[in-house]
């Protein structure tokens, strides 16, 4: 039985698609073996959605489920636009505590997460904000989802985090940070995120890739 509370978890994702998923990752990988890591990345991250105590836990996704998909997962379409409004519209069909997550930090444990969703997690707080050491962020939550606080915030660029963090700020919410993580975009960023994470699937499949490419 997964754990219930009163916040509700997304997890915005595209369905990994070669060719049309972690293009950054080609080369080295071809757009098949990049599309096997988004799957073993975006299943590690649904794993731990389940492990941790919400009110529903939603899947934001760009194309169809596949076998990555455990049970216990609601799967909503994204809407369309730039990731700012489809992050603004995953949050506007939402009531109450809301903390949206990405599909590209597969190492996070519950204890990344535990602050925001401890009992206490929203009392005095408006918003939890967790940066990403690319200047973006993996994990945003609001205590009260508005649409509008996302909305013209320039995507992935080195100064989205910043900018979406002011933009809190200037609306008067009181910000708590969860830790500082690093996201898979990159070759070099698998390797060093499997390595925080050496028994996930995410891991594994880097594995595989490794030592089928020395063969």
């Amino acid at each position: 039985m997964t754990p219930s509370g009163p916040t509700t978890l997304l997890v915005l994702a595209k369905e990994p698609v070669p060719g049309r998923v972690k293009t950054r990752l080609t080369p080295p990988f071809t757009p098949e073996e990049a599309a096997e890591l988004a799957a073993a990345s975006l299943a590690d991250t649904l794993g731990t959605v389940l492990l941790l105590p919400a009110a529903r836990r939603v899947l934001v996704l760009e194309g169809g489920p596949g076998p990555w998909l455990p049970p216990g997962i609601e799967v909503v379409p994204q809407g369309a636009g730039g990731l700012d409004e489809r992050l603004a519209q995953a949050f506007g069909g939402c009531d109450g505590p809301t903390l949206l997550l990405g599909m590209d930090t597969p190492q996070i444990e519950p204890a990344h997460l535990a602050p925001a969703l401890a009992p206490d997690g929203w009392d005095h707080c408006d918003a939890w904000f967790g940066e990403a050491e690319d200047g973006g962020f993996w994990a945003l939550g609001l205590a009260s989802p508005d649409p509008g606080l996302l909305r013209g915030v320039p995507m992935s660029v080195p100064e989205t985090g910043a900018v979406q963090r002011a933009r809190l700020l200037d609306a008067g919410l009181t910000v708590r940070e969860l830790p500082r993580l690093r996201d898979v975009d990159t070759a070099e960023d698998a390797v060093a995120v499997a390595a925080l994470a050496p028994h996930g699937g995410f891991a594994a499949a880097l594995g595989r890739l490794d030592r089928a490419s020395v063969r």
